[in-house]
Protein backbone atom coordinates (compact mmCIF):
# COMPACT_ATOMS: atom_id res chain seq x y z
CA UNK A 1 0.00 0.00 0.00
CA UNK A 2 1.23 3.10 -0.67
CA UNK A 3 -0.32 5.19 1.70
CA UNK A 4 -2.18 7.49 -1.02
CA UNK A 5 -5.89 7.23 -0.76
CA UNK A 6 -7.58 6.40 -4.20
CA UNK A 7 -10.06 9.21 -5.14
CA UNK A 8 -12.69 8.51 -7.90
CA UNK A 9 -13.99 11.80 -9.46
CA UNK A 10 -17.36 11.75 -11.61
CA UNK A 11 -18.55 14.62 -13.82
CA UNK A 12 -19.59 14.90 -17.33
CA UNK A 13 -18.17 18.20 -17.48
CA UNK A 14 -14.14 17.72 -18.47
CA UNK A 15 -13.91 21.55 -16.79
CA UNK A 16 -14.80 19.86 -13.29
CA UNK A 17 -12.10 17.09 -14.12
CA UNK A 18 -9.37 18.76 -14.59
CA UNK A 19 -9.75 21.38 -12.22
CA UNK A 20 -10.37 18.87 -9.29
CA UNK A 21 -7.55 16.15 -10.63
CA UNK A 22 -4.99 19.26 -10.54
CA UNK A 23 -5.97 20.26 -7.27
CA UNK A 24 -5.66 16.43 -5.94
CA UNK A 25 -2.62 15.91 -7.67
CA UNK A 26 -0.73 18.67 -6.03
CA UNK A 27 -1.37 17.17 -2.75
CA UNK A 28 0.73 14.21 -1.83
CA UNK A 29 -2.10 12.20 -0.08
CA UNK A 30 -4.40 11.34 -3.12
CA UNK A 31 -4.09 8.79 -6.36
CA UNK A 32 -6.81 10.43 -8.46
CA UNK A 33 -8.74 8.46 -10.60
CA UNK A 34 -11.25 10.42 -13.10
CA UNK A 35 -14.23 9.47 -15.22
CA UNK A 36 -16.53 11.42 -17.35
CA UNK A 37 -19.01 8.19 -18.23
CA UNK A 38 -21.51 6.97 -14.71
CA UNK A 39 -21.90 4.01 -15.78
CA UNK A 40 -17.68 3.56 -16.13
CA UNK A 41 -17.30 4.80 -13.11
CA UNK A 42 -19.90 2.30 -11.49
CA UNK A 43 -17.73 -0.21 -13.01
CA UNK A 44 -14.34 1.12 -11.86
CA UNK A 45 -15.60 1.22 -7.86
CA UNK A 46 -16.42 -2.18 -8.27
CA UNK A 47 -13.48 -3.60 -9.19
CA UNK A 48 -11.37 -0.83 -7.91
CA UNK A 49 -10.72 0.05 -3.90
CA UNK A 50 -11.49 3.60 -3.82
CA UNK A 51 -11.28 5.66 -0.08
CA UNK A 52 -13.83 7.69 -1.59
CA UNK A 53 -15.74 8.98 -4.35
CA UNK A 54 -16.75 12.47 -5.72
CA UNK A 55 -19.81 11.77 -7.40
CA UNK A 56 -21.65 14.72 -9.91
CA UNK A 57 -25.61 14.17 -9.32
CA UNK A 58 -26.65 15.82 -12.85
CA UNK A 59 -25.08 13.72 -15.50
CA UNK A 60 -26.78 11.92 -18.79
CA UNK A 61 -27.39 7.86 -18.92
CA UNK A 62 -26.85 7.74 -15.22
CA UNK A 63 -27.51 10.33 -12.62
CA UNK A 64 -24.99 10.64 -9.42
CA UNK A 65 -28.43 9.44 -7.31
CA UNK A 66 -28.30 5.97 -9.60
CA UNK A 67 -24.32 6.25 -8.84
CA UNK A 68 -24.48 6.40 -5.55
CA UNK A 69 -27.12 3.67 -5.08
CA UNK A 70 -24.75 1.30 -7.46
CA UNK A 71 -21.58 2.09 -5.69
CA UNK A 72 -23.63 1.46 -1.94
CA UNK A 73 -24.79 -1.99 -3.35
CA UNK A 74 -21.23 -3.29 -4.38
CA UNK A 75 -19.05 -1.40 -2.08
CA UNK A 76 -20.56 -0.29 1.18
CA UNK A 77 -17.86 1.21 3.05
CA UNK A 78 -16.78 3.76 0.23
CA UNK A 79 -17.26 6.75 1.33
CA UNK A 80 -19.19 8.84 -1.43
CA UNK A 81 -19.53 12.99 -1.41
CA UNK A 82 -22.03 14.28 -4.17
CA UNK A 83 -21.32 17.56 -6.22
CA UNK A 84 -24.68 19.62 -6.86
CA UNK A 85 -25.18 22.66 -8.89
CA UNK A 86 -28.57 22.52 -8.18
CA UNK A 87 -28.51 21.91 -3.92
CA UNK A 88 -31.95 21.07 -3.02
CA UNK A 89 -32.77 20.37 -0.07
CA UNK A 90 -34.76 17.21 -1.16
CA UNK A 91 -32.07 16.12 -3.06
CA UNK A 92 -29.62 16.09 -0.68
CA UNK A 93 -31.33 14.61 2.31
CA UNK A 94 -32.39 11.63 -0.66
CA UNK A 95 -28.30 11.16 -1.00
CA UNK A 96 -27.87 11.51 2.63
CA UNK A 97 -30.65 8.61 3.32
CA UNK A 98 -28.87 6.55 0.50
CA UNK A 99 -24.94 7.16 2.52
CA UNK A 100 -23.74 9.68 1.17
CA UNK A 101 -21.23 11.29 3.16
CA UNK A 102 -21.65 14.90 2.61
CA UNK A 103 -21.96 17.51 -0.34
CA UNK A 104 -20.11 20.24 -2.17
CA UNK A 105 -22.46 22.88 -4.46
CA UNK A 106 -21.20 23.74 -8.18
CA UNK A 107 -19.33 25.81 -8.96
CA UNK A 108 -16.75 25.30 -5.49
CA UNK A 109 -16.80 28.35 -3.49
CA UNK A 110 -13.06 26.79 -2.62
CA UNK A 111 -11.54 24.11 -3.39
CA UNK A 112 -9.79 24.34 0.16
CA UNK A 113 -12.93 23.62 1.26
CA UNK A 114 -14.05 20.82 -0.80
CA UNK A 115 -10.72 19.44 0.06
CA UNK A 116 -10.78 19.69 3.86
CA UNK A 117 -14.94 17.75 4.16
CA UNK A 118 -12.43 15.01 2.01
CA UNK A 119 -10.09 15.08 4.90
CA UNK A 120 -12.52 15.17 7.12
CA UNK A 121 -14.00 12.29 5.88
CA UNK A 122 -10.95 10.14 5.63
CA UNK A 123 -9.97 11.10 9.05
CA UNK A 124 -6.59 12.67 7.60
Amino acid sequence: MSGLHKVLIIDDEQDILDVLARFFSRKNKFETVICSNPIQAVELVKNGNFSLVLSDIMMPEMNGIEVLKAIKASRPSTHVVMMTAFSTLDRILECEKLGAKDYVTKPFISLKDVESKILDILGL
